[in-house]
């Protein structure tokens, strides 16, 4: 659930970029460029966009290249900003921002991706402004791949604190940010396939995963759902994340169990005083911090050594011992490995996996085969990796794996060696 930091240092391992490929400004109206579009009206009405910057296919090229990785641009590649409309988790009206990338001049109709980003504390770390992950848009998007980035609520230009792991809202904002994806296709005469694939690792993973569980129960008259690939996600908030979370050891990333209390506290009113909750001094330093402006580095180096210690005693107890705790209840209500996917669903997820448990994915995986579904797998891509390892093999694997769907495509998945390609993700992280 950390920040895939790699990106961004594979990023900065290519020349420069003109300034002239990164075009603030650049507004287009809501409705693009065709006048003869029907501008929506309510959630995924675009409010605006911008372009962010180009790529061509050379520069892609050169660096895949010099990042060892095994792709190949097929196209220039440009990158829009959108703001539209969405809900908040009590169904207001609000808005959302997220990052679109576009092949220019791929021939015939496109397959629309969607890959939801990891934890993310800080709103000028998300995709739409200029986040590292946007580097999973380029590589879908230079491929053919037309690729929505949501921001999700509460970071990039969305207002007030990002409700972390709440199902509902990283659904809908997930959800809304395709709808303003097909939108602009429509408004820039971008053909698409038809074909929607979800993706994310981490929480991007969790967000994918009730992405799926939503657009299949409420959305079908509206989008076909090709194949999802939720990756390394805390889809067991009750279960594996609770435990993990009120057992007296270290965590890699602490800031995860304060981040969803006081977002769980934004939608649901745990509290009326932090002091109910966190512990002196924990209750004054740690919500500060979840201002939108602090990264989970700093937020981390604030956290006692055992994460569980942010808490009075009396909190910990009660939640402890009683199965219909508050906190408890809600954490229950996000669970999301409780239905039956339809689609094709590949789950990726490490054995080594110290920030997010593994055992997320194998209750999910249980209990989807409990219920009869035929099309879920599993797939450990890098068994000797951790959670910042596992990035690197699992994304390309999925990719490849959504590239065997797409019509008239050969299924172009070259062989690769995911440990080097683990390693090299590592070091880019800097570890």
């Amino acid at each position: 659930m950390t920040r895939l930091r790699f990106l961004r240092s594979f990023l900065s391992l290519a020349p420069a970029l003109p300034a002239l490929l990164f075009l603030a400004g650049c507004d287009t109206a809501s409705t693009g460029e065709d006048a003869n579009v029907e501008p929506r009206m309510g959630r995924g009405a675009t409010i605006s966009e911008t372009t962010l910057f180009e790529r061509s296919a050379a520069q892609l090229n050169a660096d895949f290249a010099a990042a060892g990785l095994p792709l190949s641009a097929r196209f220039d590649v440009t990158a829009y900003k959108v703001v539209y409309e969405t809900i908040d988790p009590q169904g207001g009206v609000t808005q959302a921002s997220g990052a679109l990338f576009v092949p220019r001049n791929a021939p015939g109709a496109r397959p629309l991706a969607s890959y939801q980003h990891g934890t993310l504390t800080r709103k000028d770390e998300a995709p739409s402004a200029g986040g590292g992950e946007q580097l999973i848009g380029l590589i879908l998007a230079a491929d053919g791949y037309v690729a929505a980035l949501p921001d999700l609520l509460g970071l990039g230009d969305s207002p007030g604190l990002h409700p972390y792991v709440h199902a509902a809202a990283s659904a809908s904002a997930a959800i809304d940010m395709l709808r303003a994806a097909t939108d602009f296709a429509a408004a820039h005469e971008i053909d698409l396939s038809g074909q929607l694939f979800l993706t994310g690792y981490s929480q991007g993973g969790y967000t994918a995963m009730a992405a799926h569980r939503e657009l299949e129960a409420n959305h079908r008259d509206e989008f076909q759902l090709t194949a999802s690939a939720p990756m390394a996600g805390p889809y067991d908030l009750s279960g594996v994340m609770a435990a993990t979370f009120t057992e007296r050891k270290t965590h890699p990333s602490p800031f995860y169990l304060p981040y969803t209390v006081l977002a769980y506290n934004d939608v649901y009113g745990l509290f009326d005083s932090p002091s109910e909750m966190f512990a002196a001094p924990y209750d004054a330093l740690l919500p500060p911090l979840f201002d939108g402006t602090h990264g989970g580095g700093e937020i981390n180096d604030v956290m006692p050594e055992i994460p569980i210690d942010i808490f009075t005693p009396a909190f910990v107890a009660a939640f402890q011992d009683d199965s219909n705790h508050p906190l408890r209840l809600r954490l229950r209500e996000n669970d999301v490995y409780d239905w039956t996917p339809q689609a094709p669903m590949q789950l990726y997820h490490c054995a080594q996996d110290q920030h997010v448990p593994p055992e997320n994915t194998q209750v999910a995986l249980q209990r989807f085969q409990q219920r009869g579904a035929a099309k879920v797998e599993f797939i450990d891509p890098l068994p000797t990796g951790g959670h910042g390892a596992c990035v690197g093999p699992s994304l390309l694997f999925a990719k490849f794996w959504f590239d065997s769907f797409v019509a008239g495509a050969a299924k172009r998945a070259p062989a690769f060696d995911a440990a080097a390609v683990g390693q090299a993700f590592q070091a880019w992280m800097g570890n």
